[in-house]
């Protein structure tokens, strides 16, 4: 791949989703997209970059989510979970119990083991959440792992990634060598196509978002403008949970961090942004809660 073509392809998909790739990563490009490029059935990657620019549509987006594509397991790094299930609903279960509903967001939500695992905290609840509308709503740019994720169809492998054996057996069904999660609970969870560059105000109030091995990959003004919108889209006592490598700490000044669970995030009262430090302006102030 020639430097031009790197920078080509480094611009276009910082411009389509937000990944900001240094200037050593040429070796994920190419991992990732030669493979795209024979199944395309093009000569090599000067082949590809040379079809993208006379405008082939499809093939760039086929080009954006084979980069934007990340590793997830039910239950990823477990923490997150256990607060959910120890801290969040506990506090929120009162907090709802007039109008008796909850809105979860999962961000990139990738081929939905977030979500689902999500959804299967909500189930153990039990009667706690009897009658409760609940909504889970997964998003993610690609509808390629959209589409699996909505199947809820997974192998030996991804099942035995995370989930503990009990809620195999309890939430899924076995089909020859492969396991599909139970209706009900694919039936919380709503899947949609987004770019989190675009606006998704359209999506409504949530009483939590899950964004987390997301905003890790942006650079610090997109970081920024990201968090602003994100402000817009909590209930008053929200909650929003990020990656454990992740922070809004020199980012955005409107959250405090939870002062004993690490990765959740609160409403600050003394709200507005901060100067980020790599960033080229001072973003307008946020209003935001919290809690791939």
């Amino acid at each position: 791949m020639t430097p031009q073509d790197y920078e080509f392809l480094r611009k276009l998909l910082k411009e389509r989703s937000g990944l900001d790739l240094s200037a050593d990563k040429q070796y994920l490009v190419e991992s990732r997209l030669i493979p795209l490029a024979r199944r395309a059935g093009l000569g090599g990657l000067a082949e590809l970059v040379l079809k993208m620019k006379s405008g082939a549509e499809a093939l760039t987006s086929d080009v954006v989510e084979a980069m934007t594509t990340n590793e997830t397991f039910f239950f990823r790094d477990k923490i997150p979970f256990d607060h959910l299930r120890e801290t969040i609903l506990p506090q929120l279960i009162p907090a709802r119990a007039n109008r008796r509903s909850l809105r979860i967001w999962s961000a990139a939500s990738s081929t939905g083991q977030e979500p689902y695992s999500i959804a299967m905290c909500l189930k153990e609840f039990g009667p706690a959440l009897s009658g409760w509308r609940i909504e889970i709503v997964a998003t993610d740019l690609s509808l390629e792992v959209l589409d699996k994720s909505r199947a809820g169809i997974y192998s030996q492998f991804e099942v035995q990634r995370g989930l503990p054996i009990q809620m195999l057996v309890k939430y899924f069904k076995q089909s020859g060598e492969l396991w599909q999660i139970n209706a009900d609970i694919r039936g919380m969870v709503q899947h949609r196509q987004l770019n989190l560059l675009h606006d998704f105000s359209g999506l409504g109030k949530f009483d939590i978002i899950f964004c987390r091995n997301v905003l890790i990959y942006f650079d610090q003004e997109t970081k920024v403008r990201t968090f602003e919108r994100l402000s817009k889209m909590f209930e008053p006592d929200g909650t929003l949970m990020l990656g454990a490598a992740e922070t809004v700490v020199g980012i955005c000044d409107a959250f405090r961090p939870h002062p004993d669970r690490r990765g959740l995030y609160q409403l600050n009262p003394v709200r507005g942004a901060v100067r980020a430090s790599s960033a080229g302006a001072s973003p307008p102030g946020l209003r935001v809660v919290a809690a791939r």
